[in-house]
């Protein structure tokens, strides 16, 4: 028979499940999923295996409480930028702004980010969650589009498409590195790419 799990009421118990996520996040952070174990996060929370045990059924439960953390923390920059973008559009600004928050959130959350994504691609429960992230950011992003812009057309396939490249720059920039790879010139490659998406 499985142990019930507590679902904190009182404050005290509710600041300590909070105290045990942000103990996980930077174990995970630290040393990735496969190498982390409860008696780590417990530790680091400067808690006993079993109070963690109290709150979570295993240590996949307390993986996606980080997951939402990290989504939040990624989302919320992504949806003001979107939400202030205004008339008249300046797309070169715009795409290189768009950029600049892109990898500052990548690099902010850098060893994390490779722990969730690596993990995403075996678990489809996950990878379902980053699904969903990707989804509203597009939709959100083609809806301001055709506010702008009444005469947009295929907003949302425009604003996956510029989600890709950019993302994918940000994924060069941080962490495949290259020696031979003008970054910067690759930068305005992009932000070219960007700007007559969005001019199409």
């Amino acid at each position: 028979m499985n142990k019930e799990i507590r679902e904190p009421k009182q404050q005290r118990a509710i600041q300590k499940k909070e105290e045990i996520i942000k103990a996980a996040y930077k174990v995970f952070s630290d040393v990735g999923y496969y190498n982390t174990n409860t008696a780590d996060i417990a530790k680091k929370a400067s808690v006993s295996t079993g109070i963690v045990y109290d709150y979570f059924k295993d240590k996949k439960d307390i993986f996606f409480y980080v997951i939402k953390i990290y989504i939040n923390d990624v989302k919320a920059p992504i949806m003001e930028f979107i939400n202030s973008i205004k008339c008249p559009l300046d797309y070169e600004k715009l795409a290189n702004d768009m950029l600049d928050l892109t990898i500052s959130i990548h690099k902010s959350n850098a060893n994390l980010h490779n722990v969730l994504h690596s993990f995403a691609d075996t678990h489809d429960d996950i990878n379902e969650e980053f699904i969903a992230l990707e989804n509203e950011i597009t939709h959100l992003g083609a809806q301001k589009l055709n506010d702008l812009d009444s005469n947009s057309t295929n907003s949302t396939e425009k604003v996956h498409f510029i989600m890709d490249v950019v993302q994918s720059f940000a994924h060069e920039l941080l962490y495949d590195r290259h020696d031979y790879i003008n970054y910067d010139a690759m930068k305005q490659f992009v932000i070219n790419s960007i700007v007559n998406t969005l001019k199409a």
